[in-house]
């Protein structure tokens, strides 16, 4: 099945009607397929490169945080986060650390095969030409698992890079980050090759009440290679290959509380342009995963997740065939398969001897077909999609072993499979030249993910235990908005209500026990307002959601229904103003805001609101030399990330960074 992904259009491409008229220059882009017509029906929120590149972190989660609706499961980074809590969701469904986005990196899914986290250490936002964040269910190719929106990530094409670039900068607390790029041309085509060092000894997550002898700051080292390059095969067809490496380590809290992170990706992808378009495209993920959980009261180790081997795969081929008088035809079928097994180690935190031996994984499967309708006539345009895809849940196991090698636990999970519908739909009339009115519905899929349905965990004294019996996440929900837009304006009023059915949560049964469990739904209601502005050399963006979230629960989850779901603020957004008078001269300042969070399904153990303020200044000193400004929570802000029973973590305190840019 995987050799058809290319077979078929490979095959087509034979054919002239796939052929533009030969020209002496062949043109290649990089890009996917363009957007279908009627696209503009759902609320898609994009962000450029100039703003990419002037977040305070130089981190991609924080130029997301600009998007309002957006979060990850906690408010730290991946500077001083657990990876495997780093899920990302859109439009307040959150409340686990599984993303309930589906993020794409030039059309590749990027979430981690076994627990279903973004390695966002590894994207690395000078790579980047352009973020297009939609809101709503629902989506074309790999849709299962786009249940909340999608965020697609487009790498930059060699007219928005230099030929070569470098940049070193320096903390106030002795971390450093450099990276360096090239993108030559070659030939007809281009290439582009990057690396990325970030290292730091990190600050204390840990309150200063709160520290023991064994508190150590949250030192991080992360590094990450990404080699891309586009071939034109034909006048209107291109090649396009991408291979990335990374490894992350991190030490949260504690001594000896280690975590790693490492993967090897690889994607190929064909496009064609012309009468006939075709989109093909196939993938491999290598993923693995450490971590050592130290005892928070005898601070000696009590787990050694060793390894969490993992495989993500799949493809797709996309057709489109000429337009016809109804609109434009899209026609797909993706597949995509997750396989992982963790291997871990019990210690006694008192004779430090090896208590239980476990393992456990399975494999995930998602086989799509996909069928869609766009077009515009005179001011209305549409669009309209529907998605089949057949899930699989198989292979799922968890055995655990004494010390001496006695089976204590040997479970075999049922194979357990079946078809889910999914799709959306939107309209959008251009009222006036400046006032467009817009509506959609949509509904998603997103299968558990191994972690959910087999890793149980510990986080003292409370005991989380998996669910193989999980059923999928399934949403409802529409929209209505308006747009209005001018030279050098435009600001957008979006709506909407979504029930997350199904909604896989960490459900609370005794005060140290709780379990993976199916709420009824989760219900999210809210309006986002996105608006931006330009005059002269300055400009102006900001983005703020407005959102009432609440569970739906019965059975073992009454208790909770009614209240707000984990994690979830009701106030999120942020602004930014930025002066920009020349290409290598900018000056930036972002604020971002996030109201209160309850930790537990209780709503107990409030994190409170915080307003962080950052900045970013670039300054040429020569021709091809710049100075870098940047800083993290100018006004130090006290941000609580976690707080467990009074128990806290806190983000990101000021911090100040310096260096340069040079450009060959």
């Amino acid at each position: 099945m995987h050799r058809s992904f290319l077979v078929l259009p490979l095959l087509a491409l034979g054919h002239p009607a796939f052929a533009q008229e030969a020209e002496n220059t062949l043109v290649v882009t990089g890009e996917a397929l363009d957007a279908p017509e009627g696209e503009e029906a759902l609320a898609t929120e994009e962000i450029d490169r100039e703003a990419i590149l002037a977040a305070p972190s130089g981190r991609i989660e924080d130029v997301l945080e600009g998007v309002a609706g957006f979060q990850q499961f906690r408010r730290s980074d991946s500077r001083s986060a657990n990876p495997s809590a780093q899920g990302a969701t859109l439009r307040a469904l959150g409340g686990n650390a599984t993303s309930r986005a589906l993020v794409l990196l030039d059309g590749v899914p990027l979430a981690d095969p076994f627990f279903g986290y973004i390695p966002f250490f590894a994207i690395a936002p000078e790579r980047l030409g352009r973020i297009a964040v939609t809101r709503g269910g629902g989506a074309g190719a790999f849709g299962a698992g786009a249940v909340s929106g999608t965020i697609a990530l487009e790498s930059a094409g060699p007219d928005q890079l230099d030929p070569l670039a470098t940049q070193a900068l320096v903390n106030d607390r002795g971390g450093t980050e450099a990276w360096v790029q090239a993108a030559p041309r070659l030939g007809e085509g281009f290439a582009t090759l990057s690396a990325r060092w970030d290292r730091g000894d990190g600050f204390f997550t840990t309150p200063q009440d709160q520290r023991e002898s064994a508190t150590v700051p949250a030192a991080y080292d992360a590094r990450s290679v990404e080699a891309r390059a586009v071939a034109p095969l034909s006048q209107g067809v291109e090649l396009q290959a991408r291979v990335a490496l990374f490894e992350d380590e991190r030490t949260l809290r504690f001594a000896g509380a280690d975590s790693s992170t490492s993967g090897q990706d690889a994607s190929v992808r064909l496009v064609a342009r012309g009468a006939w378009q075709v989109e093909a495209l196939a993938y491999v993920q290598l993923r693995d995963f450490s971590n050592v959980v130290i005892s928070s009261t005898r601070f000696t180790p009590v787990l050694d997740q060793r390894k969490t081997p993992s495989t993500g795969l799949g493809g797709k081929i996309e057709l489109r065939p000429p337009e016809t008088a109804l609109g434009e035809w899209r026609f797909g079928i993706d597949y995509r398969r997750a396989s992982g097994v963790l291997s871990e180690d019990a210690i006694s935190a008192f004779s430090g001897n090896l208590t239980e031996r476990r393992r456990t994984g399975g494999t995930n499967e998602d086989l799509g077909l996909f069928a869609g309708l766009s077009g515009e006539s005179g001011r209305l345009s549409w669009l309209g999609l529907l998605r089949a895809d057949r899930w699989t849940i198989a292979e799922g196991f968890y055995r655990a072993e004494s010390a001496t090698g006695a089976v204590l636990t040997d479970d075999r999970f049922a194979e357990r499979s079946d078809w889910g519908l999914t799709g959306r739909a939107g309209l959008r009339f251009e009222a006036s030249d400046a006032v467009a009115i817009r509506a959609a519905v949509y509904r998603g899929l997103r299968v558990p993910t191994l972690n959910e349905l087999y890793r149980p965990f510990v986080i003292f004294p409370v005991v989380t235990e998996a669910n193989a019996a999980l059923a999928p996440e399934m949403l409802w929900g529409y929209e209505i908005g308006a747009d209005w837009e001018s030279d050098n304006a435009r600001l957008s009023l979006t709506a909407f209500d979504n029930r997350l059915e199904n909604a896989v949560a960490n459900v609370t049964l005794t005060p140290v026990l709780r379990q993976r469990r199916n709420l009824d739904a989760v219900r999210a209601r809210g309006i986002e307002l996105d608006g931006e502005l330009r005059w002269g050399t300055f400009s102006a963006r900001a983005s703020i959601a407005v959102t009432d979230a609440v569970v739906e629960g019965t059975g073992a989850a009454a208790p909770l229904d009614g209240n707000r779901p984990p994690q979830v603020a009701e106030i999120a957004g942020g602004a930014a103003l930025a002066w920009r008078p020349h290409q290598r001269t900018e000056v930036a300042l972002t604020l971002r805001h996030v109201g209160d969070q309850f930790e537990s399904d209780q709503e107990t153990d409030l994190l409170p609101a915080a307003t962080m303020l950052g900045a970013f200044a670039q300054l040429p000193l020569t021709e091809r030399l710049s100075f870098v400004l940047r800083g993290e929570n100018l006004t130090g802000e006290r941000i609580i990330t976690r707080n467990q029973g009074g128990s806290i973590d806190l983000g990101t305190p000021t911090t100040v960074w310096g260096g340069i840019r040079l450009t060959l």
